[in-house]
């Protein structure tokens, strides 16, 4: 099998390696040691303050998305959050669901956000600001910068999810003046899924402290106190912390998240010039591409099929979309433990399948 999806995805010899190991006991000072590793290392590919803090949830990242919100944000805030595909729908949810004010910026699937679409909202005592630098389910990364010079100028509080584009496209948390980064074990760290990480500015501590959550599980409050010791207040998923310590460092030994970054941009590059080079007949659907994933829309055939056709036959899985999306886009990711010869295999599936008039 060679996966090519979004998460999650193919994962280095080594970090299987800890899979395949007895689950320790994790109440111990070497646990404890491994988590505070864990914590300085996201904090310099995330390029925080020092004084920011990171912590670790059981959870897929959407529930590092309600985490955010819940701690952070209180019915008196007035939000803007960009939806641009699926998960910008869940942050739409999410702010529904917790009753906090919110205006919605809807985007078409596929289109950048531009200055345009910020300007009617300039001075309007907006207080927090939403959004996905990446949409994983159109393959749109949105301009961080164009958000964060608004939110500065705004004082907007700024709560990224950057779960399909840490470590693939860069991200700079304090220039940016982003409060909330969130990622998750499954994109670009390359682990089984079950951790979403949570970068925390000083500003969202600030926050954090002053606003009461209505979840226990999800309390940052109890999260940033166990961290103090390398701890979590909850059984945690011991062996996938223990897997995303062997990869980061991996990452921090070849030369840390640039190196990361160049590598997932080589691939996204190798395999969209191929596309061109054998002109198969998809469509580029993005107007602003991600480093993480291409994606695409083929004009001869059901993308749904397309996904059965390569992992029922050749073994390969591509990422496919649903709702609305199911018949018109799949995704190709460039996430993981994936090599050029990996890209040749899908590309030499595709061209068989044209030959084959399938595609």
């Amino acid at each position: 099998m060679i996966n090519f999806t979004v998460g999650p995805v193919q994962s280095s010899e080594s970090v299987l390696a800890i899979g395949a190991e007895q689950v320790p006991y994790f109440r111990t000072v070497e646990f404890s040691e491994m988590m505070l590793e864990n914590e300085r290392l996201i904090k310099k590919f995330a390029h925080t303050t020092e004084d920011s803090r990171v912590v670790f949830m059981t959870c897929s990242g959407s529930g590092g998305m309600e985490a955010a919100i819940i701690n952070t944000l209180t019915k008196s805030d007035k939000a803007l959050v960009v939806n641009g595909g699926s998960f910008g729908q869940r942050f739409v949810e999410l702010l529904t669901l917790h009753e906090i004010p919110f205006t919605e910026i809807k985007l078409e699937y596929g289109k950048a956000l531009k200055p345009e679409h910020l300007a009617p909202y300039e001075g309007k005592g907006y207080t927090a600001f939403l959004l996905q630098k990446h949409e994983t389910s159109t393959g749109v990364h949105f301009d961080i910068n164009l958000v964060s010079d608004f939110c500065k100028r705004n004082d907007c509080f700024l709560i990224v999810d950057t779960i399909s584009t840490f470590l693939t496209d860069p991200f700079d948390m304090e220039a940016l003046n982003a409060g909330v980064m969130i990622t998750g074990s499954q994109k670009a760290l390359a682990c089984p899924p079950g951790i979403a990480v949570m970068a925390l500015a000083p500003s969202a501590l600030e926050r954090i402290e002053h606003t009461k959550c209505c979840c226990q599980y999800l309390d940052l409050k109890l999260a940033l106190k166990n961290q103090e010791r390398g701890q979590t207040p909850w059984t945690p998923a011991v062996s996938v912390l223990r897997q995303i310590n062997v990869r980061l460092k991996e990452i921090d030994a070849v030369g840390g998240d640039q190196v990361e970054i160049a590598r997932a941009a080589h691939l996204a590059n190798y395999f969209r010039n191929k596309l061109i080079e054998y002109q198969l007949p998809f469509e580029i659907v993005s107007e602003s591409l991600s480093n993480a994933v291409t994606p695409l829309h083929p004009t001869t055939q059901s993308a749904y099929e397309i996904f059965l056709k390569l992992k029922d036959e050749y073994g390969i899985w591509i990422c496919p979309n649903g709702g609305d999306m199911k018949d018109k886009i799949f995704r190709v990711g460039h996430l993981g433990c994936l090599t050029e010869a990996d890209y040749d295999k899908l590309i030499a599936a595709f061209l068989e399948l044209r030959g084959k008039k399938f595609i």
